[in-house]
C-alpha cells in the first residue's frame, strides 16, 4: 500500500471550486474577476479584531507587497502560505518523491491538488501561529480583552482564528480566478497591491491622509521653493533632487524596469509550426526570453521572507542572540551576523554611505550585496527550471501539446520525439538565461530604489504579470471571435 492509497480519502475530500462546465464568455470571467479584486481590496481593510493595532509591528517589512499581505488585515498571511506549500510540493516533486503522474492520470491530479490544499493549511498554522504567539508580532488590545471578559491567550486565539479564515479565503480566491476568471489570483493579488504602492508613491499627500508627500506634490513644492534645492550641480543639490525630495533616481528606475521587462517578453526564438492536415494552416511556437515568467522569482523571495522572519523569532524568543547569528537594532533590523547578510538589500540606503543610512564597514556591505546577488541568480535559475517541468512548460509537455493539436514542425517527420528534441535545443537553456536575468533585474531595482518603495522583485512581477494578461485577454477576445481556436490553444 502507497501513501497515495492511505491519503486519498483525505485528499480527495478536500473542498474545491467547482470547474465550468462549458465554456465561459469573455465578459462574465472579466466581472468574476473584478468582483474578486473587490473583495480582496475589501478584506485587506479589516483588520483583525483584537488587535492593538498601534503596537503591531510589519511582520514582513518589504516582502508584503510580493506576498499580497495586509498588515493587520484578515489578510494578514497573504499568499505566502501558498507559495511555501507550492516551493514544497516543487522540490518533492522535482526529487519525484510524491510519485503523481499529473499529465496524464486523473487521479494523481486530483490527489496533487487535494495535497496541495492540504499543505497550504499546515503552511497557514505554521506561520500563523509564531506571528500572534512567540514574537509577539500581533499584540493584543488589552481592552478589548477585558470588555470581553476574556484573556490574553483566548483573545490570541481568536486573532489566529481570523487568520487562519483570511488565508483560507485567498486560497479560494485564487481558484475562483484561476477557474472563472482570466489570468492568476495570485498574480493579480500581487498587481493590485504593487499598484496601489505605486499611485501612493506618486500621488500621496498629507492632506489625503498620507504620511509623507508623494513624487509629484514633491516636485510642486520643489518649483513653488516650499523644499530648498539650492545649485542642482552641488552635492547637496544633486542629492535632493535624485535620492530625498525629488526621489528622480526611483522614477527612472521604475520607468527603465517597465521598459526592459516589457522588451524581455518581446525577445523570442519563434519556431514554426505547420497543420498537417489542412494546407497553408501556420503558426509559431514562442520561446521567450523570460521563459518561466517572473513567477519563480516569489518562491525566491519567499524564502529570505521565511528567514528573516525565523531570525525576528528567535530574537523575540530569546531576548540576545549570539553576535555570529544576528545583531538587531532598536527597529528590529538586522545590522550583523548571519541574518545580516542573508538579507536583502530593499533601498538605496541600505548601501549609499552618503545617504546617512549605513553603519557597517564596506567589506560587510559588499558581502551582503555579493550574497543576495547569488542568491537571486542562482535561486531564480533553479526555481525557473522547477516551474517550467512543474507547470508543463518543459519540451516532452510542450511537444506532446503541439502534437495533440494537429501540428508539426516543417521539415520534420510529425512525431512527438522530434518535436520534442528540437524544443530541447532552446527551452531548457533560455529558462536559465531568463531566470537569472530576472535575479540580476531585482537586484539592480532594490539597489536603486523605485517608487513607493514597492521593491525590485515587486515591479518586475507587476510588469510581467501585467503583460501576459494583457496578452491572456487578447487571446480570450481572439477565441470569442473565433470559436475554433479554442481547440488550438486548448
Amino acid at each position: 500500500m502507497t501513501w497515495k492509497d492511505v491519503a486519498e480519502p483525505l485528499l480527495v475530500r478536500m473542498p474545491a471550486v467547482r470547474k465550468p462546465e462549458r465554456h465561459i464568455p469573455f465578459k462574465r470571467k472579466v466581472a468574476w474577476t473584478g468582483g474578486v479584486l473587490v473583495l480582496y481590496f475589501f478584506l485587506t481593510n479589516v483588520s483583525l479584531f483584537g488587535l492593538d493595532v498601534a503596537r503591531d509591528q510589519a511582520v514582513f517589512g518589504r516582502f508584503s507587497s510580493i506576498l499580497a499581505s495586509g498588515q493587520g488585515s484578515v489578510l494578514q498571511l497573504g499568499i505566502g502560505p501558498i507559495v511555501t506549500a507550492s516551493i514544497v510540493l516543487q522540490l518533492l516533486g522535482g526529487a519525484n518523491l510524491l510519485g503523481l503522474d499529473t499529465q496524464n492520470d486523473p487521479r494523481d491530479q486530483i490527489l496533487y491538488q487535494g495535497l496541495q490544499k492540504l499543505l497550504v493549511l499546515v503552511m497557514i498554522c505554521l506561520t500563523g501561529l509564531p506571528m500572534v504567539f512567540a514574537g509577539n508580532f500581533l499584540p493584543v488590545d488589552t481592552q478589548v480583552a477585558q470588555s470581553l471578559g476574556l484573556g490574553t491567550v483566548a483573545v490570541q486565539w481568536l486573532i489566529f482564528a481570523q487568520m487562519v479564515a483570511g488565508g483560507v479565503l485567498i486560497l479560494f480566491m485564487d481558484e475562483v480566478i484561476s477557474k472563472w476568471g482570466v489570468g492568476s489570483g495570485i498574480g493579480l493579488f500581487i498587481v493590485a497591491g504593487v499598484s496601489q504602492r505605486l499611485i501612493g508613491g506618486l500621488l500621496t499627500h498629507p492632506a489625503l491622509g498620507g504620511q509623507r508627500f508623494g513624487i509629484l506634490p514633491n516636485w510642486a513644492r520643489m518649483a513653488t521653493g516650499a523644499v530648498p534645492v539650492g545649485s542642482v550641480f552641488s552635492a547637496d543639490g544633486l542629492q535632493t533632487v535624485l535620492f530625498t525630495q525629488g526621489h528622480l533616481l526611483q522614477l527612472v528606475t521604475t520607468l527603465l524596469i517597465f521598459g526592459v521587462v516589457v522588451y524581455a517578453e518581446s525577445v523570442r526564438v519563434e519556431i514554426p509550426l505547420s497543420n498537417a492536415r489542412v494546407k497553408g494552416a501556420r503558426g509559431r511556437f514562442p520561446v521567450k526570453l523570460i521563459y518561466a515568467s517572473v513567477l519563480p522569482m516569489i518562491f525566491v523571495r519567499a524564502i529570505q521572507a521565511n528567514i528573516q522572519f525565523v531570525g525576528r523569532i528567535l530574537r523575540a524568543q530569546l531576548g540576545t542572540m549570539p553576535a555570529w547569528l544576528g545583531v538587531y537594532s532598536n527597529a528590529g533590523q538586522p545590522v550583523g551576523g548571519l541574518f545580516y547578510y542573508l538579507a536583502p538589500i530593499q533601498s538605496p540606503r541600505d548601501w549609499m554611505w552618503f545617504l546617512g543610512g549605513v553603519t557597517q564597514p564596506v567589506w560587510k556591505v559588499l558581502l551582503r550585496m555579493g550574497i543576495d546577488l547569488t542568491f537571486m541568480i542562482v535561486g531564480g535559475a533553479v526555481f525557473a527550471v522547477f516551474w517550467v517541468e512543474t507547470a508543463d512548460m518543459g519540451p516532452e509537455s510542450t511537444a506532446q501539446q503541439i502534437h495533440n493539436s494537429g501540428m508539426q514542425i516543417p521539415g520534420f517527420r510529425q512525431n512527438v520525439g522530434v518535436i520534442e528534441k528540437v524544443l530541447e535545443r532552446y527551452i531548457p537553456q533560455v529558462t536559465v538565461l531568463g531566470g537569472a536575468l530576472v535575479g540580476v533585474l531585482a537586484v539592480l531595482a532594490n539597489m536603486l530604489g523605485t517608487i513607493g518603495g514597492v521593491g525590485g522583485t515587486s515591479l518586475l512581477l507587476t510588469v510581467s504579470i501585467t503583460y501576459k494578461l494583457y496578452e491572456e485577454i487578447a487571446e480570450e477576445q481572439l477565441m470569442e471571435m473565433h470559436p475554433m481556436m479554442r481547440q488550438l490553444f486548448g
